[in-house]
């Protein structure tokens, strides 16, 4: 039976306790990789009183992340294409766990800025892998939900880094909020025991015992379904997964997404550096302004899970557009002084639009892209996205040194929001649907 054939059983297999597990330990790691993420962000106004940082040299610091994570999305996500999904993902939650951990025990910003650096490493490998990994394995029906409530796990971590704050960092310190990161290093056996590696990956190093193993957890009676399908597949390929991006009509959907991503990213990642301490320029103690940051989260994890049961039903590229333009309304709002309702839930909304949309984006380009260039795909635009992750950060930095007035900050932050609608207007209908063709033809044979 072909890879092609596997694939569509794998597409139309009901939702079983196997997929639980996958799902949990997929939130799991996402969980603790957007707690890692967005901890920068409730530790740094402390950090710029305690080592004499000016705005954007904290600015920079933030961004060292994001650049690591730039080159783990590209490098890592097309060597987990070659080597195995599975392994690489579990070599990029040991890099996030322990460097970001190491960063607690930094006594400058330059040890500090290497351990953001190295752990954005990890950061970049592990998303696209986790949805690679469910967008092989969750059946094509639940696949949208499934994969925009395994990515809530960055909204998990968002709320729990500024909630841990608020409970420690005036008690025990702010190296204690980074020394949480440990806990993923604990549960790298039961993540080597539930997570399975790509299909794909197995089929084309022959190894079927392993296939067989997976498949049967799924459904004891595969071979059966399997026996009688029939499929026409094209003929191999040897294309380089990172060049097939540029091939077969994929390209400028490619650049498209990279922009998209690139203006999606530098909201998520200037807000979540620097929203507390906007607020906190704005007249509001600390406490309350990380107060804000948990509302961002919250509303971005309440309004992803929302956003991808409406996906599978409805468009999902026009609700992203929808979701980008009222987002960029919401966040120019924000620099508006208001009533403390109304401006919670300009925050709340805010968090929907970006965190949110980002979230039913990954799903959205995760099913764009064909099997044999799907991780390669998702890293190399998560990757090229990191560059605007990594000039929110700086950009905050440097309008706040320049005394600029809170409200056009947020501005600032809210247009590239609507150009992230304009791009997403222009990608073409997928044809992710059609057969395979990179190494797609391999027989696996399950009638030994």
């Amino acid at each position: 039976m072909n890879v092609y054939a596997l694939q569509k059983f794998l597409d139309e297999s009901n939702f079983k306790r196997f997929h639980y597990s996958l799902l949990f330990c997929c939130l799991f790691i996402i969980s603790f990789e957007g707690y890692d993420l967005v901890v920068y962000g409730s530790v740094v106004p402390v950090l710029i009183k305690e080592w004499s940082l000016s705005p954007v040299q904290a600015g920079i610091i933030g961004s060292y992340g994001l650049f690591g994570m730039m080159f783990g999305s590209i490098i890592l996500s097309s060597l987990a294409d070659r080597f195995g999904r599975k392994k690489l993902l579990i070599v990029s939650v040991i890099f996030f766990s322990s460097f970001t951990t190491i960063s607690g025990f930094a006594d400058g910003p330059v040890l500090f800025s290497w351990c953001r650096f190295l752990a954005g490493i990890g950061f970049g490998g592990a998303l696209p892998t986790v949805i690679t990994i469910l967008t092989e394995y969750i059946p094509k029906e639940k696949r949208n939900k499934a994969i925009t409530l395994a990515l809530c796990g960055n909204q998990v971590g968002g709320i729990l880094a500024p909630a841990v704050s608020v409970m420690f960092l005036s008690s025990i310190g702010w190296r204690s909020i980074l020394w949480f990161s440990v806990i993923p290093l604990f549960f790298i056996p039961v993540i080597n025991k539930v997570i399975p590696e790509s299909i794909h990956f197995l089929a084309r190093t022959g190894r079927v015992n392993a296939i067989e193993k997976t498949l049967n957890k799924i459904d004891g009676r595969y071979k059966e379904k399997l026996k009688d399908e029939q499929n026409d597949v094209e003929n191999e390929s040897t294309s380089v997964p990172f060049l097939a991006l540029f091939k077969n009509k994929l390209a400028l959907s490619t650049l498209l997404f990279c922009a998209v991503y690139f203006m999606s990213l530098l909201m998520i990642y200037g807000l979540n550096t620097w929203l507390p301490k906007l607020m906190e320029q704005s007249g509001y103690p600390l406490v309350s302004s990380l107060s804000f940051a948990i509302t961002l989260n919250g509303g971005a994890l309440v309004g992803t899970i929302v956003l991808g049961i409406i996906a599978d039903r409805k468009s999902s590229k026009k609700l992203l557009m929808g979701m980008y333009v009222l987002g960029a309304v919401c966040l120019a709002l924000l620099g508006i002084k208001s009533n403390t309702f109304f401006l919670y839930s300009l925050v709340c909304i805010t968090g929907v639009c970006t965190m949110g949309a980002q979230s039913l984006l990954n799903a959205f380009v995760s099913q764009y892209y064909p099997n044999n260039v799907r991780s390669s795909g998702i890293g190399l635009v998560n990757g090229i996205g990191r560059l605007g992750g990594m000039l929110g950060p700086t950009l905050g930095g440097m309008l706040l040194s320049l005394n600029i007035h809170t409200s056009l900050c947020f501005i600032a932050f809210a247009l590239p929001g609507v150009f992230a609608c304009i791009f997403l207007l222009f990608v073409k209908k997928s044809s992710s649907n059609a057969p395979l063709s990179f190494h797609e033809s391999i027989e696996v044979n399950f009638n030994k």
